[in-house]
């Protein structure tokens, strides 16, 4: 039996947000493309994760004439909740470049995003196991074995893909950084106090975000080698209560108890010959920065405008330079998801790297109150536009 084979000019491997952001986009220019996903369209659609647009990324999608569509949510505060050592703490940040991020929990932004593509004739398959066979003469095989061939390969499935796995090792670089603790990350039936709320204790980071009107996430900072098992109900709600340094007014049913390890990581180059790495693939943030997805849909707007500029213009310039241009913004961000990051637990928790670098930490907190500059430069970070 002949092995059946089709031809799309992008094909993009993965239907998280940057792949299914990168399809909408390529459909509003006219540029024919398929999305694969392994995974069912159940398990993507109830794939539960941390939701912030900054104003950048609101940007993006208004320049696809895709916000009213796809962005919704509050608007974002213009300042971070926190609890320092038991007190309230309300940092004020420049409302300007605010007004336009959203919170918006991500698996709603994927429906919205799968709803948008589908409607306008947007080809996604789910359940489509892909071997990546070739990246310079683009080709992937599909679980069935049939084939699909096109110009470029969109990797768009995470840091554990198939488009990862088809780089040669010797034709990529991992930079990476262990922050050498984990967060304990709880799915609760909870509604939130506040939309964003940041504890600083000595015992430890703790936050909460709403997640809908019944429901919250809260992280727990804990050991590496830390279990679910080793934290029951009444521990995480009696050591949440510690860190906030009050009483939560709601204790409902925990759904997910899971340790994550804080890491970043950076694979330099971006691109190899027709395959180009976005989002997860490519690099990862510490939640703490809140610049996970936003990252991911900033690469997704530049590798666009590539494409875009590649098949009306026949100018490939824009996606020779891809990478270069993508890895400058991504190391901007990632010295700054590091700073915040180390900022936010040192101040409280002297035990991971020692006293003075707790002070130090307290130093560089307390200077985003008192000063001007340090309290607008973490704003221009936070709303994506540094």
């Amino acid at each position: 039996m002949a092995t059946s084979k089709e031809t799309k000019p992008v094909v993009i491997v993965g239907a998280g947000v940057s792949g299914l952001a990168l399809g909408n986009f390529l459909l509003r220019e006219g540029i024919d493309c398929v999305v694969l996903e392994r995974r069912s369209r159940e398990y993507v659609e109830r794939r539960q994760r941390a939701g912030v647009i900054d104003t950048r990324a609101t940007r993006v999608f208004r320049k696809r004439g895709l916000e009213d569509r796809v962005v919704g949510g509050a608007p974002v505060q213009a300042g971070l909740g926190f609890r320092v050592d038991g007190q309230d703490r309300w940092l004020e940040l420049p409302a300007e470049e605010h007004v336009e991020g959203r919170f918006c929990p991500q698996q709603v932004l994927v429906r919205n995003l799968i709803t948008v593509f589908e409607q306008d004739g947007g080809d996604l398959r789910f359940d489509t196991e892909v071997t990546v066979e070739d990246i310079d003469r683009p080709r992937v095989r599909l679980g069935d074995g049939s084939i699909i061939e096109g110009d470029f390969i969109a990797g768009c499935d995470g840091s554990h893909g198939a488009t990862r796995a088809a780089i040669p090792e010797d034709r990529i670089t991992r930079h990476s950084h262990e922050y050498g603790y984990a967060w304990l990350v709880v799915l609760a039936e909870v509604p939130a106090v506040r939309p964003t709320l940041l504890a600083i204790h000595r015992r430890g980071f703790a936050a909460q975000f709403g997640r809908g009107p019944t429901a919250s996430r809260f992280y727990l900072q804990c050991p590496l080698d830390d279990t679910a098992e080793d934290w029951p109900d009444e521990r995480v709600w009696s050591e949440l209560e510690t860190r906030f340094g009050e009483r939560l007014p709601t204790r409902g049913p925990i759904v997910e108890k899971q340790p994550m390890p804080l890491r970043g990581e950076v694979l330099s180059p971006m691109s190899h010959g027709k395959l180009h790495l976005l989002g997860d693939a490519a690099h990862i943030v510490p939640p703490a920065s809140a610049k996970g997805m936003n990252l991911a849909l900033y690469d997704t707007d530049v590798f666009a405008d590539a494409l875009v500029r590649y098949y009306r213009d026949d100018d490939p310039s824009l996606l020779d330079a891809y990478s270069d241009t993508r890895l400058r913004d991504v190391w901007n961000y990632q010295a700054f998801a590091t700073w915040f990051t180390d900022t936010i637990h040192d101040a409280g928790d002297p035990g991971h790297r020692g006293e003075f670098r707790h002070r130090v930490a307290r130093a560089n907190f307390e200077r985003l109150f008192t000063s001007d500059t340090a309290n607008r430069l973490l704003g221009e970070f936070i709303a994506g536009l540094n």
